[in-house]
Protein backbone atom coordinates (compact mmCIF):
# COMPACT_ATOMS: atom_id res chain seq x y z
CA UNK A 1 0.00 0.00 0.00
CA UNK A 2 2.68 2.49 0.34
CA UNK A 3 3.58 2.64 -3.39
CA UNK A 4 -0.26 3.72 -3.97
CA UNK A 5 0.48 6.14 -1.14
CA UNK A 6 3.48 7.72 -2.66
CA UNK A 7 2.59 7.20 -5.99
CA UNK A 8 -0.43 9.22 -5.03
CA UNK A 9 1.71 12.20 -3.60
CA UNK A 10 3.67 12.67 -6.48
CA UNK A 11 0.47 12.87 -8.94
CA UNK A 12 -1.05 15.33 -6.38
CA UNK A 13 2.04 17.69 -6.18
CA UNK A 14 1.74 17.70 -9.85
CA UNK A 15 -1.31 19.14 -9.96
CA UNK A 16 -0.14 22.50 -7.84
CA UNK A 17 0.44 25.57 -9.72
CA UNK A 18 4.15 25.67 -10.02
CA UNK A 19 5.25 21.82 -9.54
CA UNK A 20 8.57 21.33 -10.64
CA UNK A 21 10.32 18.00 -11.18
CA UNK A 22 14.15 18.17 -9.44
CA UNK A 23 15.98 14.69 -9.94
CA UNK A 24 14.00 11.96 -8.55
CA UNK A 25 11.77 14.27 -6.50
CA UNK A 26 8.72 16.25 -7.34
CA UNK A 27 8.28 19.71 -5.62
CA UNK A 28 4.63 21.57 -5.47
CA UNK A 29 4.90 24.99 -5.34
CA UNK A 30 1.69 27.14 -4.79
CA UNK A 31 2.48 30.73 -5.11
CA UNK A 32 -0.70 32.02 -3.34
CA UNK A 33 1.50 31.16 0.29
CA UNK A 34 4.84 30.16 1.23
CA UNK A 35 3.20 27.83 3.98
CA UNK A 36 5.61 24.72 4.22
CA UNK A 37 2.54 22.46 4.50
CA UNK A 38 1.70 23.34 1.35
CA UNK A 39 5.35 24.22 -0.28
CA UNK A 40 7.02 20.87 -0.03
CA UNK A 41 8.57 18.05 -1.89
CA UNK A 42 8.17 14.21 -2.16
CA UNK A 43 10.06 11.20 -4.08
CA UNK A 44 9.05 9.12 -6.74
CA UNK A 45 8.83 5.85 -5.68
CA UNK A 46 12.21 4.08 -5.68
CA UNK A 47 14.02 6.86 -6.50
CA UNK A 48 17.68 6.88 -6.15
CA UNK A 49 18.93 10.17 -6.02
CA UNK A 50 22.21 11.75 -5.81
CA UNK A 51 24.34 14.60 -3.53
CA UNK A 52 23.66 16.66 -6.47
CA UNK A 53 20.17 15.73 -6.73
CA UNK A 54 19.70 16.67 -3.26
CA UNK A 55 21.73 20.19 -3.57
CA UNK A 56 19.37 21.39 -6.82
CA UNK A 57 16.60 20.04 -4.59
CA UNK A 58 17.53 22.66 -1.91
CA UNK A 59 18.27 25.52 -4.48
CA UNK A 60 14.57 25.39 -5.74
CA UNK A 61 13.53 25.94 -2.47
CA UNK A 62 16.20 28.67 -1.58
CA UNK A 63 15.20 30.41 -4.42
CA UNK A 64 11.83 31.01 -3.48
CA UNK A 65 12.42 32.11 -0.32
CA UNK A 66 10.74 28.40 1.39
CA UNK A 67 12.03 25.68 3.48
CA UNK A 68 13.62 22.95 2.07
CA UNK A 69 10.46 19.96 3.23
CA UNK A 70 9.86 16.83 2.36
CA UNK A 71 6.89 14.19 3.17
CA UNK A 72 6.95 10.24 2.09
CA UNK A 73 6.44 7.03 2.90
CA UNK A 74 10.19 5.83 3.44
CA UNK A 75 9.35 2.49 2.40
CA UNK A 76 8.43 3.24 -0.85
CA UNK A 77 11.72 5.06 -1.35
CA UNK A 78 14.92 3.57 0.88
CA UNK A 79 17.47 5.32 -1.23
CA UNK A 80 16.29 8.87 -0.04
CA UNK A 81 16.58 9.14 3.74
CA UNK A 82 20.15 8.07 3.87
CA UNK A 83 20.96 11.05 0.87
CA UNK A 84 18.86 13.70 2.80
CA UNK A 85 20.39 13.03 6.12
CA UNK A 86 23.79 13.51 5.14
CA UNK A 87 22.52 16.84 3.60
CA UNK A 88 21.58 18.05 6.83
CA UNK A 89 17.56 17.33 7.05
CA UNK A 90 16.32 17.02 10.42
CA UNK A 91 13.14 14.79 11.65
CA UNK A 92 9.76 16.73 11.87
CA UNK A 93 7.82 13.84 12.59
CA UNK A 94 6.96 10.48 11.75
CA UNK A 95 3.18 9.89 11.04
CA UNK A 96 1.40 6.23 11.08
CA UNK A 97 -1.51 6.29 7.82
CA UNK A 98 -4.78 4.30 8.00
CA UNK A 99 -6.25 3.08 5.14
CA UNK A 100 -10.09 2.55 4.20
CA UNK A 101 -11.11 0.36 1.71
CA UNK A 102 -15.13 -0.41 0.43
CA UNK A 103 -14.86 -3.84 1.83
CA UNK A 104 -13.32 -2.17 5.70
CA UNK A 105 -15.84 1.24 5.27
CA UNK A 106 -18.64 0.86 8.11
CA UNK A 107 -21.29 3.79 7.86
CA UNK A 108 -21.48 5.52 11.69
CA UNK A 109 -24.40 4.12 13.62
CA UNK A 110 -26.10 5.53 16.62
CA UNK A 111 -25.91 9.61 17.54
CA UNK A 112 -23.60 10.04 14.61
CA UNK A 113 -25.96 8.49 11.72
CA UNK A 114 -28.45 11.17 12.28
CA UNK A 115 -25.98 14.28 11.66
CA UNK A 116 -26.61 15.98 8.28
CA UNK A 117 -23.26 16.07 6.30
CA UNK A 118 -23.59 18.67 3.42
CA UNK A 119 -21.30 19.83 0.36
CA UNK A 120 -20.26 23.35 0.05
CA UNK A 121 -22.53 25.63 -1.60
CA UNK A 122 -21.96 29.31 -1.11
CA UNK A 123 -18.51 31.32 -0.93
CA UNK A 124 -20.20 31.89 2.52
CA UNK A 125 -20.06 27.68 3.04
CA UNK A 126 -16.23 27.80 2.09
CA UNK A 127 -15.02 30.86 4.29
CA UNK A 128 -17.14 29.26 7.08
CA UNK A 129 -15.43 25.95 6.96
CA UNK A 130 -12.21 27.46 6.42
CA UNK A 131 -12.81 29.54 10.02
CA UNK A 132 -13.54 26.37 12.02
CA UNK A 133 -11.05 24.09 10.94
CA UNK A 134 -8.74 26.80 11.22
CA UNK A 135 -9.69 27.26 15.10
CA UNK A 136 -10.11 23.46 15.33
CA UNK A 137 -6.44 23.16 14.85
CA UNK A 138 -5.18 25.89 17.00
CA UNK A 139 -4.72 28.41 14.71
CA UNK A 140 -2.68 26.44 13.12
CA UNK A 141 -3.11 28.89 9.73
CA UNK A 142 -5.19 32.00 9.52
CA UNK A 143 -8.23 31.46 7.73
CA UNK A 144 -8.34 33.86 4.41
CA UNK A 145 -10.19 34.08 1.23
CA UNK A 146 -6.67 32.36 -0.25
CA UNK A 147 -7.20 28.97 1.52
CA UNK A 148 -11.39 28.93 1.22
CA UNK A 149 -10.43 29.49 -2.42
CA UNK A 150 -8.48 26.12 -2.32
CA UNK A 151 -11.15 24.68 -0.25
CA UNK A 152 -13.22 25.22 -3.59
CA UNK A 153 -10.31 24.12 -5.98
CA UNK A 154 -10.73 20.80 -4.03
CA UNK A 155 -14.35 20.36 -4.42
CA UNK A 156 -14.37 21.67 -7.97
CA UNK A 157 -11.37 19.64 -8.86
CA UNK A 158 -12.07 16.26 -8.69
CA UNK A 159 -12.29 16.02 -4.79
CA UNK A 160 -14.43 16.75 -1.76
CA UNK A 161 -15.10 18.89 0.90
CA UNK A 162 -18.20 18.10 3.85
CA UNK A 163 -19.32 19.69 6.75
CA UNK A 164 -21.78 19.40 9.90
CA UNK A 165 -23.67 22.87 9.99
CA UNK A 166 -23.81 24.51 12.94
CA UNK A 167 -26.72 26.14 14.59
CA UNK A 168 -25.94 29.34 13.72
CA UNK A 169 -25.51 28.59 10.07
CA UNK A 170 -21.34 27.93 10.02
CA UNK A 171 -20.00 25.01 10.13
CA UNK A 172 -19.47 22.69 13.40
CA UNK A 173 -17.02 20.34 11.71
CA UNK A 174 -15.76 18.90 8.57
CA UNK A 175 -12.95 17.53 6.69
CA UNK A 176 -11.94 17.63 3.14
CA UNK A 177 -10.67 14.54 0.80
CA UNK A 178 -7.99 15.23 -2.71
CA UNK A 179 -8.84 13.93 -5.95
CA UNK A 180 -8.21 10.34 -6.80
CA UNK A 181 -4.87 9.75 -7.91
CA UNK A 182 -3.23 6.01 -8.51
CA UNK A 183 -6.36 4.38 -7.03
CA UNK A 184 -6.36 6.11 -3.64
CA UNK A 185 -7.15 9.59 -2.54
CA UNK A 186 -6.42 11.60 0.69
CA UNK A 187 -8.61 12.53 3.77
CA UNK A 188 -7.78 15.05 5.61
CA UNK A 189 -7.98 18.55 7.79
CA UNK A 190 -11.16 16.65 9.64
CA UNK A 191 -11.73 19.22 12.37
CA UNK A 192 -14.31 20.22 14.73
CA UNK A 193 -15.33 22.81 17.00
CA UNK A 194 -14.54 22.22 20.39
CA UNK A 195 -18.30 23.13 21.55
CA UNK A 196 -19.57 20.12 18.75
CA UNK A 197 -17.09 17.49 19.66
CA UNK A 198 -18.59 14.31 21.38
CA UNK A 199 -21.40 14.12 18.65
CA UNK A 200 -20.14 12.40 16.18
CA UNK A 201 -19.04 14.66 13.70
CA UNK A 202 -15.20 13.47 12.73
CA UNK A 203 -17.05 9.93 12.35
CA UNK A 204 -19.83 11.05 9.85
CA UNK A 205 -17.79 13.45 7.35
CA UNK A 206 -15.29 10.67 7.06
CA UNK A 207 -17.45 8.25 6.50
CA UNK A 208 -18.87 10.38 3.82
CA UNK A 209 -15.77 11.44 1.80
CA UNK A 210 -14.39 7.84 1.50
CA UNK A 211 -17.84 6.82 0.57
CA UNK A 212 -17.85 9.48 -1.81
CA UNK A 213 -14.47 8.64 -3.52
CA UNK A 214 -15.52 4.95 -3.55
CA UNK A 215 -18.47 6.34 -5.37
CA UNK A 216 -15.36 8.01 -7.83
CA UNK A 217 -13.77 4.72 -8.64
CA UNK A 218 -10.78 4.97 -5.50
CA UNK A 219 -9.76 1.53 -4.46
CA UNK A 220 -8.74 2.83 -0.73
CA UNK A 221 -8.69 6.03 1.27
CA UNK A 222 -6.09 7.27 3.60
CA UNK A 223 -5.33 9.81 6.08
CA UNK A 224 -2.96 10.35 9.09
CA UNK A 225 -4.50 11.03 12.58
CA UNK A 226 -3.02 13.02 15.45
CA UNK A 227 -3.41 11.11 18.57
CA UNK A 228 -5.08 7.59 20.07
CA UNK A 229 -8.84 9.21 20.25
CA UNK A 230 -8.82 10.11 16.72
CA UNK A 231 -7.32 6.96 15.40
CA UNK A 232 -10.17 5.14 17.53
CA UNK A 233 -12.76 7.81 15.63
CA UNK A 234 -11.42 6.24 11.98
CA UNK A 235 -11.08 2.90 13.41
CA UNK A 236 -14.57 2.81 13.80
CA UNK A 237 -15.45 3.52 10.45
CA UNK A 238 -13.72 1.47 8.89
CA UNK A 239 -9.64 2.49 8.72
CA UNK A 240 -7.03 0.23 9.06
CA UNK A 241 -2.88 0.93 9.59
CA UNK A 242 -1.27 1.27 6.13
CA UNK A 243 2.75 2.43 6.91
CA UNK A 244 4.11 5.69 7.92
CA UNK A 245 4.91 8.69 6.33
CA UNK A 246 8.49 11.14 7.21
CA UNK A 247 8.32 14.68 7.26
CA UNK A 248 11.59 16.23 6.96
CA UNK A 249 12.88 20.16 6.50
CA UNK A 250 16.21 21.81 6.31
CA UNK A 251 16.84 24.46 9.05
CA UNK A 252 18.90 28.01 7.90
Amino acid sequence: MHTDVQSFAVTNLLRRPQAREVGGFVVGFDPTTTSPYINYATPVPGAEPTDRDVTDLIAAFRERGLKPRLEFAPDAAPAVEPVLRRAGFGTEAVHEYLVCTPGTLAVPVGHGAALRVEAPATDEDYSAIDTALSEAFGGEWAPSPESAARLRHTEEGGGAVRFVRAPDGGCAGGALCSAPADGTAELAGVGTLPAYRGRGIAAAVTATLAETMFGRGARSVWLEYSGEGSRRVYERVGFRPGGTRLYVSLEG
